[in-house]
C-alpha cells in the first residue's frame, strides 16, 4: 500500500498508448495523493467512441475538441487549488501543449513500453471500446515527451505498485 500524502495542488496527466496502463496508474496515483481521478476517455464524443471501436484511427481534427475539454478540466481544477491525476494518450507534443493550456504547470507520466507487452494487455482486456487493430497506428503517431517536457518516464514492466510508488515519492520531493 502507497502511504497518502497531503497534497493539494499537483495536476498530472499520465500519458502513453492504448494497453500501458493509464487507468490502472492514474487511479492508484490519485488515490496515493488524495486528489481527483479523471478518466480521459469519457470525455470522447459518441462518435471518436465509434470511429475507435471499429479500428478507425483518429485524426488530429477528430481530437481536438476531445482535447480542449480535457484542457478546460484540468484549468478547473487549477482554479480550484485542488490536485488532479487525469489519463490521456497524449500522443504528440502538440497535443500535450493543448492540455499545458489548462495549466502551465501539469506534469505529464509517460508510461512507456515494448509493443509486444502492450498488445498482450491489450488482448487480455475487456470490454474497452480500443480494440487491438489500433495500437500501430499510436504507436506510429506517438511523440515521446523530449528532455525540455520534463515528463517522468515509467517503464510499464515494473509492477503498479512500483511505479506508483516511485511517482508518489516524486511528487513529495
Amino acid at each position: 500500500m502507497v502511504r497518502v500524502i497531503p497534497f493539494n495542488k499537483g495536476l498530472y496527466v499520465v500519458m502513453g498508448v492504448s494497453g500501458s496502463g493509464k487507468s490502472v496508474i492514474g487511479v492508484a496515483l490519485a488515490d496515493a495523493l488524495g486528489v481527483d481521478f479523471v478518466e480521459g476517455d469519457e470525455y470522447h464524443s459518441p462518435e471518436n467512441v465509434k470511429r475507435m471501436s471499429s479500428g478507425i484511427p483518429l485524426t488530429d481534427e477528430d481530437r481536438a475538441h476531445w482535447l480542449y475539454s480535457l484542457a478546460a478540466r484540468i484549468r478547473k481544477a487549477k482554479d480550484a487549488g485542488i490536485g488532479l491525476v487525469m489519463t490521456c494518450s497524449a500522443l504528440k507534443r502538440s497535443y500535450r501543449d493543448i492540455l499545458r493550456g489548462g495549466a502551465h504547470e501539469l506534469r505529464f507520466v509517460f508510461l512507456r513500453g515494448q509493443r509486444a507487452l502492450i498488445a498482450e494487455r491489450i488482448a487480455g482486456r475487456r470490454g474497452h471500446f480500443m480494440p487491438t487493430s489500433l495500437l500501430n497506428s499510436q504507436i506510429a503517431t506517438l511523440e515521446e515527451p523530449s528532455p525540455d517536457e520534463e515528463a517522468w518516464v515509467c517503464d510499464i514492466r515494473q509492477s503498479p505498485q512500483e511505479i506508483v510508488a516511485a511517482l508518489v515519492a516524486r511528487a513529495s520531493a
